[in-house]
């Protein structure tokens, strides 16, 4: 009645458990510790941006002009995103008509001039430069044209006004798309 080998069998389990409970390595918690903050990464572009205090503005802006919903449910698109900076070099009293409900028309022009379909990384925009002769023409997805060029390292874009915004931080990555952060508002016209 009697069963040693199982007593035995059941006994040398139950010694290991606290070993299974232990502490992770170093390795297996940096691991850990990865996954866990992958996850938590906002998903598409309008998570991510945001997620990010300084496209705050352009988060606004991009929700009021209805493109948003777009750029949150569709893709794969390259965005050209302004900074909280670049919006405050606009005149004052632009930017407060900008962000009336009126000028959604206006804009949702602005939005979609730097938004591109398709993803291109800062690499493929320096490739196409450089098949290009040092200028590529990116068409928009608003149906402008930004041109790109290369100052040194860094991207220059010139929009459909003239204006120039220098690509200050490249290929951040979302679930449907990625961004490239810039330096002034890329305009239509």
């Amino acid at each position: 009645m009697f069963n040693a080998p199982k007593i035995i069998l059941a006994s040398t389990l139950l010694a290991m458990l606290p070993a299974c409970s232990q502490e992770l390595s170093k390795e297996e918690q940096e691991i850990l510790d990865t996954r866990i903050a992958e996850e938590t990464q906002p998903t598409n572009m309008i998570a991510v941006l945001q997620d990010d205090p300084d496209l705050s503005t352009a988060s606004i802006l991009i929700g009021l002009s209805g493109v948003g919903v777009e750029m949150q449910e569709n893709g794969p698109y390259t965005a050209f995103v302004a900074t909280n900076e670049a919006f405050n070099k606009m005149d004052t009293q632009e930017l407060s008509e900008l962000l009336s409900a009126d000028n959604k028309e206006e804009l949702k022009s602005i939005a979609e001039h730097g938004l591109i379909k398709g993803t291109m990384t800062s690499a493929d925009i320096a490739k196409a430069i450089t098949d290009g002769g040092g200028t590529a023409s990116i068409a928009t997805v608003g149906g402008g044209t930004l041109k790109a060029t290369m100052e040194g390292d860094t991207i220059v874009l010139e929009d459909g006004a003239g204006n120039k915004a220098t690509v200050t931080k490249t290929d951040v990555k979302s679930s449907n798309g990625t961004m490239h952060i810039v330096d002034n508002v890329l305009m239509p016209k």
